[in-house]
């Protein structure tokens, strides 16, 4: 279960496709740990902005800006500017949990004889996995810095990261799920 979510969207007339006469505040969100997409309800005081990041766990005394979790949500319910927010978004989340994801790129393995993890990362291929792997052999990376001195193909690893969560949770590549849970 989703501790805390970042805001992608906050619609304070609520949804234009619900045609009921009273609609009522939503906000738009990501979880910070499963990458799952949410439709919350914030609290009539809360100032909320794109990019906060707000407490959604069990403890309601804790919940300061979110009265509830309305729903979780697919990809396809997301407003234009939710999509567009998402990536820059996941970007921080993954900076911000740095040791998690560069442990992705000392652990990762084979999906089967034609197919390494690595490889799923758009705009990674063959000869860049391989350039990754041997010099994890060496030394695991210590952080993404680390990772892009040492692996000179390597460019903006939370960029390749969250263009792979964001695959996985519009439903683009459902047969490999690595970062998002179902």
């Amino acid at each position: 279960m989703e501790e805390f979510a970042f805001i992608l969207d906050n619609l304070r007339q609520g949804r234009t496709s619900d045609r009921t006469f009273n609609r009522s505040p939503l906000v738009l969100g990501v979880g910070e740990s499963e990458f799952k997409l949410l439709e919350m309800i914030p609290k009539d005081e809360a100032i909320i902005t794109v990019g906060d990041r707000v407490y959604i766990g069990k403890d309601l005394a804790k919940r300061d800006k979110i009265m509830t979790v309305k729903r979780r949500i697919g990809y396809d319910e997301l407003t234009s500017s939710a999509i567009t927010e998402l990536p820059f978004i996941l970007e921080s989340i993954i900076k911000s949990q740095e040791a998690t994801f560069i442990n992705f790129f000392n652990k990762a393995d084979s999906i089967n004889s034609r197919m390494h993890t690595l490889e799923l990362l758009q705009g990674l291929g063959n000869k860049t996995m391989w350039a990754i792997i041997d010099e994890r052999k060496k030394q695991p990376f210590s952080s993404f810095k680390d990772l892009t001195d040492r692996v000179k193909t390597v460019h903006h690893p939370e960029k390749m990261i969250a263009l792979r969560i964001v695959e996985e949770i519009s439903g683009k590549n459902d047969k490999y799920r690595i970062f998002v849970r179902q």
